[in-house]
């Protein structure tokens, strides 16, 4: 899980305006369950608190997901966070959407 974590870290906190709409999803009250489509890997909000950050291919027009884990909310904002910090983002704080 360690790997594929740092995996999309690396590949989908890599700008200011994708850590931006990740951390809003990941916040919104308002969207208790869907996906939120990153450039590689997809984030799935099963509730409110439980995520799975999965990679998502299409072969033979059939959807495949490889490298899943699940993870919890505040460990899913505890690690982007720390990413974003590293490179030097903005950190948003949407606790008001809580």
């Amino acid at each position: 899980m360690q790997e594929t974590l740092q995996e999309f870290l690396v590949t989908e906190i890599s700008e200011q305006e994708y850590y931006d709409g990740i951390i809003r999803f990941i916040y919104s009250g308002n969207i208790r369950c869907g996906e939120y489509e990153c450039n590689q890997f997809v984030v799935k909000k099963m509730d409110l608190l439980n995520f799975i950050v999965f990679e998502e291919y299409v072969i033979d027009k059939k959807r495949e997901i490889h490298n899943s884990f699940a993870i919890s909310k505040s460990k899913l904002l505890s690690s982007i966070n720390d990413y974003a910090k590293k490179q030097g983002f903005i950190i948003r704080s949407f606790e008001r959407a809580n």
